[in-house]
């Protein structure tokens, strides 16, 4: 599975951004989004199984972004909203061949270059 995320960019405090991760795989794959913050470690957003059917989110995230995908055009999207400084990180989209979603990076077998989203306030 090849990942390539897009999207990123500067936004103000309160904002909202969508990225995407465009996908070239040939089975079936769960998604997961993570971010990594300057200084700190990677961090869990969110995941969406491939039938979209099971979504998790980090409660850091719940309520303010949203994880979808469109399987016939290999692509998943994170809608943020109401976006604020403790959310500028860079984002990667990750690929799982198993098929449950799930909250650790190891898991994930691929991984997309990430996308830089910064919050001004």
């Amino acid at each position: 599975v090849q990942l390539q995320a897009s999207g990123g960019g500067l936004v103000q405090a309160e904002g909202s951004l969508t990225l995407s991760c465009t996908a070239r795989a040939s089975r079936r794959y769960t998604i997961g989004w993570f971010r990594q913050a300057p200084g700190k470690e990677d961090e869990f957003v969110g995941g969406i199984s491939w039938s979209g059917g099971r979504i998790l989110y980090a409660d850091a995230v719940k309520g303010r972004f949203t994880i979808s995908r469109d399987n016939a055009n290999n692509t998943a999207y994170v809608q943020m909203n109401s976006l604020n400084a403790e959310d500028t990180a860079v984002y990667y989209c990750a690929a799982d061949r198993e098929l449950a979603v799930t909250t650790t990076a190891v898991n994930y077998e691929y991984w997309g270059q990430g996308t830089l989203v910064t919050v001004s306030s």
